[in-house]
């Protein structure tokens, strides 16, 4: 009991320091690459392509995104925020397989 309550001290506490941002970049990578391995799943029974399908949509959106942002006056292209759309691409592609 020792042990569930720390660990939920700590993942409140990192869960603190990631920005709401990096939170939405990383649900919306999930979303996407969901889409991607669904997609390419149905099409190819194959889940290898279904999970490269998937973290490749999920880089591609985030990727599409900071060059939008980087047109805009005042914002530019964020490595840290296409890296959080990244992982989230990662995260649903590699668990969907499970």
């Amino acid at each position: 009991m020792k042990w569930f309550v720390l660990l939920m001290l700590a993942a409140g506490s990192i869960n603190a320091q990631i920005p709401q941002d990096k939170k939405l970049h990383f649900a919306a990578g999930a979303l996407a690459s969901s889409a991607g391995y669904t997609y390419t799943w149905q099409k190819t029974k194959d889940k290898k392509k279904a999970i490269l399908a998937g973290i490749g949509t999920a880089i591609l959106a985030g990727t599409i995104k900071e060059l939008v942002d980087s047109s805009q006056p005042n914002n530019s292209f964020d490595t840290k925020d296409l890296a959080a759309t990244a992982l989230g691409g990662i995260t649903v592609s590699v668990t969907i397989n499970l």
